[in-house]
């Protein structure tokens, strides 16, 4: 009969007295964790043994990775789907789920070229042949062959290749050193202390200082604490929350009606999460949109306009809105049309919204925007920094300072920036401007009243907060849920 693991350990370290776990899954040939699991039953049988810890890194493939050691890089997979005529780049996105990253990689290698000289312009082989080494480089790491460190980190940024901690303990014999384990009795009977035999056997401490097992309960996610403090700091202000639970918008919302251009880059579907299905809306106040493609195409109220041919096609179609500010344009209408007339608001928001962004440390394609909105009479730039200084003291940050900007829905734009005193350094934390008057006269806002506008994200105040350098260690599969359990009370101003 074969001895217990346990046994074996201690018969194996007899006999080299030192040795790593680690080394010792080839002679067992039994898993890593069987063995640490029979480590702990020699520990709590006394010290027979001394284990300290240690660690070992290698390198792994993901399943990106692999996918790429096995088919091909990205930027390859792309340059081989160019035929030799050449291809347009709407095409060439389809060729693919990784070909935006591929088309940039080949671009940046200088693999391809887009030729403009014709319409559309085309996408076309710039060499006759490629050598695709980063499927060779990540062959040659599955297989155990070292790579150059700079690559490894350009593999590891691009979430090819990933880096394994593995733990495990070093063995040297202890002063109770013994060939078989002795059990440790758990209790102390009456016989035991009548007979005498306790003074001959070995028993197991008692921890009396031992805390007893805390119940099971919920915890809130830190972006719910810094929400909550957010929120608090608006109705503090005399705010009033938005309501943003309508995630799909048809473009004449989430574009149109901010004055943002049917052609301008945003609007393509590689920044964008288009629906669809439904695919189109067709419910739209018509005095209101026959104004805004006036505006747009013709101008109006002072306005040249941007002169093209606006289409309701465009203004059709759905999607997941990209920002919060598609709210705002639908509560401002619906406050130019009120019965009553106009009267001064203040607006707020902190929702979800939606972009086609390439995932890395600090974007996600879903996130949420933090959005302030002021209408009144006779507001100006003065008005927007003072407000803006009294929203970021409350938040416990008084060194601001402001960038000019461009926004197609206000003028001016300014980019706020605050300094950070654990970063020592400026960081950008949010947006903001007044908005154009070619986006509100022809919601029927009178000519007199204007509106104000910051917005920030919630994610990155919440990062800075909590200490998180990566974006996916706050939201998604990887969040560690002990940091959610043991994350304090929100303070911003800490």
């Amino acid at each position: 009969m074969q001895p217990d693991l346990t046994e074996r350990i201690l018969q194996y370290l007899n006999e080299h007295e030192r040795v790593d776990t680690l080394d010792l899954v080839p002679v067992f040939n039994v898993d890593h964790q069987k063995i640490i699991g029979a480590l702990k039953s020699i520990q709590a049988s006394g010290e027979l043994v001394k284990a300290e810890q240690t660690s070992r890194k290698t390198l792994e493939l993901t399943e990106e990775g692999k996918e790429v050691s096995k088919h091909g890089s990205h930027e390859a997979i792309v340059y081989y789907f160019i035929p030799l005529q050449g291809i347009p780049q709407t095409e060439l996105m389809k060729s693919s789920p990784n070909a935006k990253v591929g088309f940039s990689k080949a671009m940046s290698q200088g693999w391809i070229l887009v030729d403009k000289s014709t319409n559309p312009p085309l996408i076309k082989r710039k060499v006759d042949k490629i050598d695709d080494t980063v499927k060779l480089h990540l062959e040659n790491l599955s297989k155990g062959e070292p790579i150059p460190d700079k690559l490894i980190n350009d593999y590891k940024k691009r979430k090819l290749v990933q880096e394994i901690v593995t733990k495990s303990f070093i063995l040297t014999k202890g002063p109770e050193f013994a060939l078989v384990l002795t059990k440790l009795e758990t209790d102390l009977t009456v016989d035991m202390l009548a007979s005498g035999l306790w003074k001959n056997l070995k028993f197991k401490a008692y921890n009396f200082d031992s805390l007893g097992v805390p119940p099971e309960r919920g915890h809130l996610h830190p972006l719910l604490k810094v929400r909550t403090e957010f929120r608090q700091i608006f109705l503090e202000m005399g705010f009033s929350e938005m309501p943003t639970n309508n995630y799909i918008e048809s473009s004449f919302w989430n574009f149109d009606a901010l004055f943002q251009p049917q052609q301008h880059p945003a609007r393509d579907a590689h920044d964008t999460f288009f629906i669809s299905h439904p695919s189109k809306s067709f419910k739209f106040p018509h005095e209101y949109l026959e104004r805004v493609k006036h505006v747009h195409s013709k101008g109006a109220y002072g306005s040249q306009g941007y002169g093209y041919d606006w289409k309701i096609e465009e203004a059709q179609k759905n999607l997941l809105r990209t920002h919060t500010t598609a709210v705002s344009a639908r509560m401002l209408y619906k406050l130019a049309n009120q019965p009553d007339g106009f009267k001064p608001v203040k607006y707020f928001s902190i929702d979800k919204v939606f972009r086609n962004e390439t995932l890395d440390a600090t974007h996600l394609a879903e996130f949420h925007q933090v959005e302030g909105v002021i209408a009144d009479v006779g507001l100006t730039l003065g008005d927007l920094i003072g407000t803006l200084y009294e929203f970021f003291r409350k938040l416990g940050i008084t060194q601001l300072e402001f960038k000019p900007a461009y926004n197609p829905y206000t003028e001016p734009s300014m980019e706020i920036f605050c300094y950070h005193p654990g970063l020592q350094k400026w960081i950008e934390v949010g947006n903001s401007g007044v908005f154009r008057p070619e986006m509100l006269l022809p919601m029927g806002l009178p000519s007199n009243v204007n509106v104000i506008a910051w917005g920030l994200s919630l994610e990155r105040p919440t990062m800075i907060k909590y200490g998180i350098n990566n974006i996916r260690d706050l939201i998604g599969p990887k969040v560690d849920l002990k940091m959610v359990e043991e994350g304090p009370i929100c303070r911003l101003e800490k």
